[in-house]
Order: C-alpha cells, then structure tokens, then sequence
C-alpha cells in the first residue's frame, strides 16, 4: 500500500544505503535503554537526553533513526523520550524500516484539517483568522477560576473585549511549534524570528503571570537555538528526481518515508511523499520536503551554515549527499525546479526538558469555562508531536466541562503485554 511506509533507504552515507540490520547498540546503551524505559517520570524533571547516554550511543544506528524520525536532539528532554520508548515498544523492531506509520492520502493540512473545518463550518462554528487573541481576565479564587473576558485585536489594529457570560467556554492554545515560522526563496534565505512576534507564546506568557498552574512558557521558548530547526519544500516540473529516488530506495513514492544523510554536517533528510501530494497538484509537476537538526553548521559541499542558505543552495547540498549532481544540473538550470527554505524557531519547543507544571493541566484546578489544548497542556502518558496527543487533549477538556457520558480514549499501554517486550528486547539486542 502506497499509505504504508516501508523504508528501504533510511539511512545514506556516502550516497549508499547504510545496512541497519542492526542498531548497534552496546550491552551498556542496551540497558541504559531498559532503565530509561521503566523510571518513574517524576526522577526525570529537566534531565537531558544527553544527561542520561554515554557519548558512543550518540553514534548508533538505534539514535541516528530515532532523532530523525522523531525530531529529537540530545539535550531534548529524557522524559519524553521515555514516553516514546513506552508509548511505541511494540513498534521498535520496524523502526528502521518505519514499520507501523500510516500516512494521509494527500498532506495532512488537505486530508485532515480541510474536512474538520468543513465539518465544523456545515454544522455553524465560524472561524475569524483575522482577530488575534492578545490577553484573557480571569476571576481567580481558591476554589474557583473562571475566565471573564478575551481581549483582541482586528486585522485593522482595532482593540476590542469579548465579554464571556455563563454559557460561554474558552479553549486556549498556549504556545505553537509553527509560531513565528518564515519562509526564505530560492534566491532568499529565511529570517530566523524571535518571540516578540509570536501571538501563542506572547499570550501564554501572560496568562502565565495570571497563575502559577498555568504553566512556564519561558523553559519551552527561551532558547531558540535549542529548539530551532529548518525544513525545505520543493516542487519540480520533472520527473526525473522522484524517477531516481524510486530506482535508487526500491520504494515507490510514498512507501519509503524518510531518507537521512548521516553524513550531512546538517543532517539533513528528506521524506518523498506519495504524488499528488496535493489535491489541486497537476500531473506534470512533483514535490517532496526535507529538513535539517544542525542549520547552524556549515554544508560538506555548500561552506555555509544552512540558516544562511536559499532555496538554490540547500539543494546544491542535497544533491552532493546523493551524489546526483550531474544528473539533476540540467533540470536547475532549464529553470523546472524550486526549493522554499522555512526557518522555525519554536518546532522542537515540545522536547524541551522541564518539570512538572511546566505544562498547565487541560483544565487547571478549578477552572470552570475554559481549558488549555495542544502540545505544551499535559497530558499523562502520552507523546507530544503526536496527533494522538491532541485529540487526547480536547477529549479531557470537553468531557470534563460538559456532561458528555464519555471517556478520553486511554493511551494504548503495549509495555504492559509480555510479548511485545520480549520482541522490543530482541530488536534493541541485534
């Protein structure tokens, strides 16, 4: 199936295909992995993952597929790579070959977002894109807090309060990976932006300052540098490199998903969607995105840092690490092709180590018509940057405002059936 991933290609050196029959982790790494799995998350708060592996498992086939198929870095957070290790045991055998990841049909903003507000709007739920949030009152007391007025701002720069009566309910989004995001050019690189334009983050950080349970947005968005990387989308009027990529990875478009250059000074990967990966996208033209963990490092063949390169050169680096150079020169410079570098500050803010009540409760206690969603509201057991997660998430603030008679879906506790961790110790032991 096209919407199963089966990768063939995972990792590359040298423009070759790495063997990863085995992950190359040591009897140590192995059981560093054991007890990492089964700590207590509150031994955990704002330990690195770098905190708590010895430097040589930083060089194993089990960390270069990890941190590349979930974004992870080594100072990110060792609790939530545990979550992860819990969450997914019954998948770490496929994991070299992304065993286990269904895909969407077309992107995920057309195959999901696109029918859930269409659903919405038939059913009469307006949305106003061009209102920003910028503060909310609350009534706070020691058994009660309740939400009393929105503050906003129109497209035009005018002022204006939304006072909230008693059936009105709030819902708030503290924080967003894809704040401040902007995107460079083929000519252009992008322009790395800071907090002070961010809507979500400049938001929480007041309401933060309201009441100590509604989080620390400060440990998730202080350190840009940290939780900083960039990606690329290109689009080409050809056939040729998706033609190449299907010869080379031995996946049809769509069957591979990420190819990683282990040997990129940026680590830079790539994923080759299934094609259309848009519903209006015509035949004669194909795309596919990549990203990178290091940006601040200069390319092996670009002797730039990736955060100062266009459109042109981040590819120029591509195809030196695929060793594709001749092949794809004529089709750049026939003019078929274009790359949009994309600068995000804030993408791997959900990783960051912290602490409990870092992240607010969905609902605080006592709050009464309003709840935090997405990636920075806690939700036990689960894993951030997970779609999962956020349903999760709107399920407990909706159930527990409302009189619904319904459950949050439990997260699947795979760790809990003998079985599946026999396999995930004989995969960790290749």
């Amino acid at each position: 199936s096209r919407f199963v991933s089966h990768a063939q290609a995972r990792l590359l050196k040298d423009g070759k295909r790495i063997d990863i029959t085995s992950f190359g982790l040591s009897l140590k790494d192995q059981t560093d992995l054991t007890k990492l799995t089964f700590a207590p998350e509150r031994s955990l708060d704002n330990i690195r993952i770098e905190d708590w592996f010895k430097k040589e498992f930083f060089e194993t086939n089990y960390w270069r597929l990890w941190s590349t198929m979930f974004a992870f870095q080594k100072w990110s957070s060792v609790a939530a790579m545990r979550r992860y290790m819990k969450r997914f045991i019954h998948l770490v055998g496929g994991m070299p070959r992304l065993g286990g990841i269904m895909r969407t049909k077309y992107n995920q903003y057309h195959s999901v977002v696109v029918p859930l507000k269409r659903y919405l709007q038939e059913r009469g739920v307006h949305f106003d894109m061009s209102t920003q949030v910028v503060d909310i009152d609350f009534n706070l007391s020691s058994d009660k807090n309740t939400a009393t007025v929105i503050h906003v701002i129109s497209k035009n720069g005018k002022e204006d309060e939304i006072n909230l009566g008693e059936n009105d309910y709030v819902f708030i989004t503290n924080g967003s990976i894809t704040e401040s995001t902007d995107n460079g050019s083929w000519t252009k690189a992008p322009v790395l932006k800071d907090k002070s334009t961010s809507g979500a983050w400049m938001l929480w950080e007041k309401l933060a300052k309201k009441d100590k349970t509604f989080g620390n947005p400060g440990i998730f968005s202080d350190n840009i540098d940290l939780q900083k990387w960039y990606s690329y989308t290109v689009t080409l009027k050809d056939d040729t490199f998706h033609d190449h990529m299907e010869d080379f990875s031995g996946n049809l478009n769509g069957t591979g998903g990420l190819v990683t250059m282990t040997d990129s000074n940026w680590l830079m990967s790539i994923v080759v969607a299934r094609q259309p990966h848009f519903p209006n996208q015509p035949s004669d033209v194909k795309v596919f995105w990549g990203y990178a963990l290091y940006p601040d490092n200069k390319g092996n063949y670009v002797k730039k840092k990736m955060s100062e390169c266009n459109g042109e050169e981040i590819l120029e680096e591509l195809w030196y690490h695929l060793k594709i150079q001749g092949l794809m020169k004529p089709i750049v410079d026939s003019g078929k092709v274009n790359c949009i570098p994309v600068a995000m500050p804030f993408i791997d803010s959900l990783f960051m180590p912290c602490a409990k009540g870092d992240r607010p409760a969905v609902l605080p206690k006592g709050a009464t018509n309003f709840a935090f969603l997405g990636q920075f509201a806690e939700v036990p057991k689960d894993c951030v940057f997970t779609v999962e997660y956020s349903v999760r998430c709107a399920q407990t603030a909706v159930y527990g405002l409302f009189e619904t008679e319904k459950d949050v879906l439990p997260v699947y506790d795979s760790i809990l059936k003998p079985e599946v961790l026999i396999k995930a110790m004989k995969a960790i032991s290749r």
